[in-house]
C-alpha cells in the first residue's frame, strides 16, 4: 500500500458522508497516473503554491492600492486568511480539508493588478463578462506553466469559478451558484468572512473611518475586534450548519448573518466607495487603459512581451489579441503595472 492509499483510508475513516474524498474526485481534464505520496488535492494544493500566478498575489491590491504601510493586507494575505479560516471550519464539519485549502489557496489567483478597481476596468475596455474567478479558471486551465496550465482536479477548478459573490448573497440558494462540493461552499463563506474583518481593519488604519463609525449593532454582536469577530462567524456557522436530506447545508444564525450584512454594507457605503479610494480609482484606470490601448496598437512590441512570458506558440495561436493583451495586464502586480506606465509613457531624463 502507498502512503497516498493510506491517506485515502484514513480519508474514508475521517470525512463525513457529505464531505469529498480524494479517492472520489472526479478528476482532471489530462489523465495523470496517480502519485504514490500525495493524494489528488495535496497535488492540487502545491502546484498552486508553486505556480507565478499565486506568488504574485503577494503584490496586488486587496483594497488599498499599492500600499507602503507593512501591515496593509494584500491579495495574498487575504488568500492566507481566507484558507485559515475555511480549514478551521471543515476541520469541525470533518470535511476535506486538503481540497478546502486548494480552492482557497486558488480562489483569487485571477485577480487584477489595484484590486476589484482593476477588475472594473477591464469590464469596460475589455469585456463587460470579464470577472476575476472566471479569469482564475484561465489562469489554471491555460495560462499557467507557458500556457500549459495546472491540469486541477474538478472539484479546485468548480470552487475557484464558484467562490465569488459580488455583493450577492452570502450564501446563495439557487444551486446553480453553488458549488459542487460542500467544500467549496465553505471557502465562499470564509471569504467574506475574512475580508470583512481585514479590509475593516485597514480602514481604520488608513484613517478612511474611525472605529466609533463602526455601527454598534455589528460591533455588539460580532466583536469590537478581528479576532473575536472571526471566532464568532467560525464558530456559528460551525453550530448553525445541518444534514438536509441527502445534503448538508451552511447556514447562519439571524443575528450573526444580519450583523454580518449590516458590516458589509457599512463596508461598501464607506470604504469601498469612499471618495479616498474612488481617487486612487480613477488613477488605476487610466494606468490599466492606456497600458491596454498601448499593447494593443504596438503588436510587435506586445509579442516582444509574450516571448518574455514563456507563452506557448500554442497560446498564441489560440486567442485573439484582445483575449492575450487582457490576461497580460490582468497577470500585472501593482508596481509592475505602475513600472511598466513609467517607462512606456513618462520621459527618461538625459544624464
Amino acid at each position: 500500500m502507498t502512503i497516498r492509499e493510506d491517506f485515502e483510508n484514513r480519508e474514508k475513516n475521517f470525512i463525513a458522508p457529505y464531505g469529498c474524498l480524494s479517492a472520489e474526485s472526479r478528476g482532471r481534464t489530462k489523465k495523470e497516473a496517480p502519485c504514490p505520496v500525495r493524494t489528488e488535492f495535496q497535488r492540487d494544493r502545491d502546484r498552486i503554491v508553486y505556480s507565478n500566478a499565486f506568488r504574485r498575489l503577494k503584490h496586488k491590491t486587496q483594497v488599498f492600492l499599492s500600499p507602503l504601510g507593512d501591515h496593509y493586507r494584500t491579495r495574498l494575505t487575504h488568500t492566507l486568511e481566507v484558507s485559515e479560516i475555511a480549514r478551521s471550519i471543515a476541520r469541525a464539519l470533518r470535511l476535506n480539508e486538503d481540497l478546502v485549502e486548494a480552492i482557497a489557496l486558488a480562489h483569487d489567483i485571477g485577480h487584477t493588478p489595484f484590486g476589484h478597481g482593476g477588475e472594473t476596468v477591464l469590464k469596460e475596455i475589455y469585456s463587460n463578462k470579464f470577472s476575476h474567478h472566471a479569469q482564475g479558471l484561465r489562469v489554471v486551465e491555460f495560462l499557467e506553466r507557458k500556457g500549459m496550465g495546472l491540469n486541477l482536479t474538478m472539484e479546485v477548478r468548480d470552487g475557484i469559478i464558484k467562490h465569488s459573490k459580488g455583493y450577492g448573497n452570502i450564501i446563495p440558494e439557487n444551486p446553480k451558484e453553488q458549488a459542487i462540493t460542500i467544500e467549496g461552499r465553505v471557502v465562499r463563506v470564509a471569504d467574506i468572512m475574512a475580508y470583512l474583518n481585514h479590509d475593516l481593519d485597514d480602514a481604520i488604519r488608513s484613517r478612511v473611518i474611525t472605529r466609533s463609525e463602526v455601527p454598534e449593532s455589528c460591533t455588539s454582536v460580532l466583536g469590537s475586534n478581528h479576532s473575536d469577530r472571526a471566532t464568532t462567524m467560525i464558530k456559528d456557522i460551525i453550530y448553525s450548519s445541518e444534514p438536509d436530506n441527502n445534503d448538508f447545508k451552511l447556514k447562519m444564525s439571524d443575528e450573526i448573518f444580519n450583523a454580518m450584512t449590516d458590516l458589509r454594507q457599512f463596508l461598501y457605503d464607506k470604504v469601498y466607495r469612499s471618495r479616498q479610494v474612488h481617487k486612487e480609482f480613477i488613477k488605476a484606470k487610466k494606468v490599466l487603459s492606456e497600458l491596454f490601448e498601448y499593447f494593443l496598437n504596438n503588436q510587435d512590441v506586445f509579442k516582444e512581451k509574450l516571448v518574455v512570458m514563456e507563452m506557448s506558440e500554442c497560446y498564441r495561436k489560440r486567442h485573439s489579441n484582445e483575449r492575450m493583451v487582457c490576461d497580460f495586464i490582468a497577470s500585472m502586480t501593482d508596481r509592475f503595472a505602475l513600472n511598466l506606465y513609467s517607462e512606456i509613457f513618462m520621459p527618461t531624463p538625459l544624464v
